[in-house]
């Protein structure tokens, strides 16, 4: 077991928490400690077995579950899923992900589909996902004030969009493309795209999506979407031009 609650001489970011709580889970998935079909330590297991928060274990999961390691079961708890096999001949999971060319692929297809999961969210969320939306949105904003890009907790409001369709296959949809689902998560080094300024414009773009969501306007949801997604393709596309 790792111990991450040792005594240590200066307290570590969270973000290095979330990557070792990851580092833990997935160690034991592949060892085959938890086996598919297997269900994970509950929150306070985990908390208590590894010294850390509440938040850096739900980000952890979340890693997770972007890269399609563990799916919730509502109400039962979060389980180990069987490997991912992907279907012959789709290139989109097999091209190098941190090309700006395949961020920009990628990009279009979630167009295709989120502007009008959003409407749908509109329409169909209950209480409890919109309660989810609006937690992953805060969650994105504690880590802007801490100065991290928020890649976890912005999959995360994402995926909370696409379960409050309450169409399975929206939420499907996103843990098959895992971390293509944010872009920057996927270049590495300096970027404007992973700047404080950057995070903070596609952080407003999100309250344009939680608040239409929430009042329950499709079509402005669906509008807000568009306007975020069709804005991030519009700045990779610079990215491009750029040669950056």
């Amino acid at each position: 077991m790792t111990d991450l609650s040792a005594p240590r001489t200066a307290q570590r970011p969270r973000r290095n928490l979330t990557q070792m709580v990851v580092a833990d889970l997935r160690e034991r998935i592949r060892s085959g400690r938890l086996k598919p079909g297997d269900k994970l330590p509950t929150e306070q297991a985990l908390i208590r077995e590894l010294g850390v928060s509440r938040t850096v274990v739900r980000e952890a999961i979340a890693g997770l579950r972007a890269d399609g390691l563990v799916e919730p079961r509502q109400g039962i708890g979060v389980f180990v899923r069987e490997p991912a096999r992907p279907a012959p001949g789709l290139s989109l999971l097999s091209e190098d992900a941190g090309k700006i060319s395949s961020v920009i692929e990628a990009l279009e297809l979630r167009a295709a589909v989120e502007i009008e999961a959003a409407g749908l969210a509109a329409e169909r969320r209950s209480p409890a996902q919109e309660a989810k939306i609006r937690e992953c949105f805060e969650e994105i904003a504690a880590a802007m004030a801490r100065g991290e890009a928020a890649e976890d907790a912005d999959f995360a409001f994402h995926l909370a969009v696409a379960d409050a369709t309450n169409n399975r296959h929206f939420g499907e949809f996103f843990e098959f493309l895992g971390r293509r689902t944010i872009p920057r998560s996927q270049l590495g080094g300096p970027s404007p795209v992973r700047t404080p300024a950057y995070v903070r414009q596609i952080q407003e773009e999100h309250e344009q999506i939680m608040t239409a969501i929430c009042r329950g306007d499709a079509e402005a949801a669906r509008e807000a979407m568009r306007v975020h997604l069709k804005g991030s393709l519009e700045r990779y596309q610079r990215l491009r031009r750029d040669g950056r």
